[in-house]
């Protein structure tokens, strides 16, 4: 069934690698957490790295994204309120320039 469906186009890595990475991003998952999801379903590493661009500037937008919707617009006030929020955001798998940027720096 499966080698049918490959000849056929309608099942194959690449369209499985993009389609995860789209509903994963849309549910606010940074790339880190979606890249060990791929390797954990035995999705070839040269394909997480061309689907999976890890700089792509959109991941900028998305990371504030998540930060407002489960923070607010406002800035932590204090370092503790910052590292729980940089918690949170390592968690969904986003990296620490990422998270860096989603308080406002190097814009």
């Amino acid at each position: 069934m499966t080698g049918e469906l490959q000849r056929e186009g309608l099942a194959s890595d690449e369209r499985f690698t993009e389609m995860l990475v789209r509903a994963r991003r849309t549910r606010g998952f940074g790339p880190l957490r979606i890249k060990k999801e791929l390797q954990e379903k035995g999705v070839a590493g040269e394909l997480i790295a061309d689907r999976l661009d890890m700089s792509d500037r959109e991941w900028l937008t998305e990371i504030r994204r998540v930060r407002q919707k489960k923070f607010g617009v406002k800035q932590p006030k204090n370092f503790a309120e910052r590292a729980r929020q940089a918690r949170f955001l390592h968690y969904r798998g986003f990296t620490h320039d990422q998270i860096r940027s989603a308080f406002g720096r190097d814009e």
